[in-house]
């Protein structure tokens, strides 16, 4: 099954963008070859400017608050396990904590370092790293791999504590959701939301075999998936058979 996610604010967008980012640097991080390297610096500081949006750490705190909340409610339900209840709150205050004491913006410390933003000032630039351009980045290249990595691993250190709580995050707003089989009639399905409740991600699996890519919509009042498949060129085409899909929708 192939699983696809649609976010219904701007919120969740953005930890959706910086949860792929920070999988990408960790699937580099353990290579030793200074290319990977190279390209966990470059996902460092896409994630710096990602992260760099003014309200992201105290819409997490919110978020991480009110999850909490929510989860306190469930105090002496017989159906729930206290033992369970207390593990996740108290991974929600631990992330919490640490994001709080976070001083400024995540990797607001790594602006501090020199060598680091002239790296930075010229990696988005085409070939802006060569050797004649950046003497002192070709040298950091020519290190040890273990070397290299741990200069990556000090400075993947200060985003830690942000990666913590938007990952927690994700996986308590994933785990809201129940997901239920669907039938999309002639390549379309539709979905009418209800009043008063406010969903957040919508999330879509579909079997690969099918060959299929949804294309997502969706609002407040209603959800729309269209079913499309890739011609010989990779051009996305309608497909109109019936076609049934797993969808959850996360409040």
């Amino acid at each position: 099954m192939v699983l696809y996610e649609y976010p219904f604010n701007e919120g969740i967008r953005t930890m959706l963008r910086l949860e792929h980012l920070f999988a990408r640097l960790h699937a580099l991080l353990p290579r030793d070859a200074a290319v990977d390297h190279h390209f966990a610096l470059v996902t460092l500081f896409e994630i710096m400017d990602v992260a760099s949006r003014a309200d992201l750490k105290s819409d997490l705190l919110k978020e991480l608050e009110r999850h909490k909340a929510q989860l306190q409610a469930f105090r002496g339900n017989p159906s729930v396990s206290e033992r369970a209840l207390d593990e996740i709150i108290g991974r929600i205050d631990q992330a919490h904590d640490r994001l709080n004491h976070l001083a400024g913006k995540a990797g607001h410390s790594l602006t501090a370092n020199e060598w680091l933003m002239g790296v930075r000032s010229r990696i988005s630039i085409p070939g802006g790293t060569c050797s004649f351009d950046l003497p002192g980045y070709y040298a950091w290249q020519q290190l040890p791999a273990e070397q290299r990595r741990h200069d990556l691993v000090r400075w993947v250190d200060t985003l830690v504590p942000l990666a913590d709580a938007l990952l927690l995050l994700l996986n308590l707003l994933r785990d809201a959701g129940v997901p239920h089989r669907v039938v999309a009639q002639g390549g379309q399905y539709q979905q009418s939301l209800p009043a008063g409740r406010t969903y957040q991600l919508l999330r879509v699996r579909i079997d690969e075999s099918a060959g299929l890519v949804p294309e997502i919509t969706g609002h407040r009042l209603m959800v729309s998936v269209r079913l499309m498949r890739a011609d010989a060129e990779g051009r996305l085409k309608p497909d109109h058979a019936d076609t049934a899909f797993d969808l959850a929708l996360c409040a």
